[in-house]
């Protein structure tokens, strides 16, 4: 397989070699940004962790970021992985790099959501996992129809062992980057004693049929990578930067499937606060963000600490609310909003904010 596919040689070649080497082209959108958010940009070596509180403008900066690799001729807008965890996040940034640009972002084809990346890689790789390139993805429906097919031919009493109990337990292998063969003891004995059995016959039938599940896109991704050096190669040598948002919010597959690809040129930018994940139902792990540090030694940190979007009221209550939080990495929120009444009632003492007067000032510009 070849480095480089025919849609990344012509976006390749749309790029002249003017804009990939004038280093000192003029930068408008970094005098836009406060002394945190434009650190943030400007260091483009090696692996930076953004902590962003929310309202920070965290959005802005990573923007900012891929303009800034593409304006000084780091990358060329292919070489650039950007992750985010919506189509609709995606969209909004490629939109917004456009603006900041001056002119619409063509050639990043790799700027997507952690599933939309993978089914690339995938399918260009299908073979390795045993499936071909024109593989379908089952949708929930699809998949817990498979799943009662097995349960009955195993003559399991479905009332008692729902299919969909079976197929929560496979996703949250999935998640964690598990095959058949890795689910840890103290949990093969799930679903009647018959969880892992079941979940290789459902990576059987599977690949009979040449379909994945959602799960698959990030675990056959893990898998092609650790098996085949070679085709890690290639993607680390394709992907010169990494940018990922919400980070906080990656499971175990996409933390892997993230380290991988980042461990040979280490230029690696993660986004996220450790006070907010909001994904720990399908396997989010907030420690993926708080061992950093300790993945990629020598990371620089850089902390978004002023909100744009409520007052100090409002931030003071919610300082207070989090900082008791073990498991921080810290930072501390403030703003140069207007101060505003807020009128409080007690609850079997708990203090409820009831209705601020405004959350800043009508000239302060939204980030």
């Amino acid at each position: 397989m070849n480095d480089w596919d025919e849609h990344d040689a012509l976006a390749a070649a749309a790029v002249p070699l003017s804009q990939r080497a004038m280093a000192a082209r003029p930068a408008p959108y970094l005098d836009d940004l406060n002394p945190a958010q434009r650190a943030a940009v400007e260091a483009l070596d090696g692996p930076v962790l953004m902590l962003a509180g929310a309202g920070t403008g965290k959005t802005k900066a990573l923007t900012a970021r891929i303009v800034h690799l593409l304006n000084t001729g780091r990358a060329r807008p292919n070489e650039v992985l950007s992750v985010t965890f919506t189509n609709k996040a995606a969209r909004e940034m490629k939109e917004r790099v456009g603006r900041l640009l001056g002119h619409v972002a063509e050639g990043m084809p790799w700027m997507g959501t952690f599933h939309s990346l993978s089914v690339k890689i995938l399918r260009r790789h299908a073979e390795l996992v045993g499936l071909k390139p024109n593989f379908t993805i089952l949708d929930t429906d699809d998949q817990i129809r498979l799943l009662k097919q097995l349960i009955q031919a195993a003559n399991i009493d479905e009332k008692r062992w729902p299919a969909r109990m079976l197929a929560g337990m496979i996703d949250s292998w999935k998640n964690r980057a598990l095959g058949p063969d890795r689910v840890p003891s103290s949990e093969a004995g799930g679903f009647n004693h018959m969880g892992t059995e079941l979940y290789e016959q459902y990576q059987a039938r599977l690949r009979t049929l040449n379909a994945t599940d959602f799960g698959d896109l990030l675990l056959h991704c893990v898998t092609i990578f650790q098996a085949h050096p070679d085709v890690l190669a290639q993607y680390q040598r394709r992907f010169r930067y990494i940018l990922v948002d919400e980070y906080q919010d990656t499971n175990v597959a996409q933390y892997l499937w993230l380290r991988l690809l980042a461990q040979a040129h280490r230029n690696i930018c993660c986004v996220g606060d450790d006070d907010q994940s909001i994904y720990g139902w399908r396997g989010a792990e907030v420690g993926n963000i708080l061992r950093f540090e300790k993945d990629f030694p020598g990371a620089h940190v850089v902390r978004l600490e002023q909100n744009y979007r409520s007052t100090a009221h409002i931030l003071a209550a919610a300082s207070g609310v989090i900082a008791a939080n073990t498991g921080r990495l810290g930072k501390t929120l403030w703003t140069a909003a207007r101060s505003c009444l807020m009128s409080i009632v007690r609850r079997r003492n708990t203090v409820v904010p009831v209705a601020t007067v405004r959350t800043a000032p009508d000239w302060m510009p939204s980030r």
